[in-house]
């Protein structure tokens, strides 16, 4: 994980951002631990009841178990949630600035599908 943090989101959600790209990546598959609290508190040098909001909130998802005296565990079936999830939020949130900033711009689907080094 990424030790730089943006000053325009709170640091638990940048954690629990963290980890959803993970799972999605598939660094965290269904069943693996997530790193320890403490481990996480003192590599990123953040309180360790930030790092537990963070993977609290994951569970409220239902994307991560709880066990008690053992750890936390992403769930079955976690990843195709986020993925899902994701998906529409991009669609919703991203895809408007980007399919305007296409349409100042003047730019086909085409375009977007050519290699870079072509443009070069």
């Amino acid at each position: 994980m990424d030790s730089e943090w943006n000053d325009s989101q709170p640091i638990y959600r940048q954690l629990r951002d963290r980890v959803v790209a993970m799972i999605l990546d598939g660094v965290l598959k269904e069943g693996d631990p997530l790193p320890s609290v403490r481990n996480v508190a003192a590599e990123y040098r953040v309180n360790p009841l930030t790092v537990l909001k963070s993977y609290q909130e994951l569970v409220d998802q239902g994307l991560v178990e709880k066990k008690r005296g053992v750890g936390m565990f992403v769930n079955a079936g976690a990843r195709d949630r986020l993925l899902q999830d994701e998906r529409e939020k991009f669609l919703a949130e991203e895809w408007p600035r980007v399919y305007a900033t296409m349409q100042r711009l003047g730019l086909k689907a085409k375009d977007l599908l050519k290699p870079a080094k072509e443009e070069r």
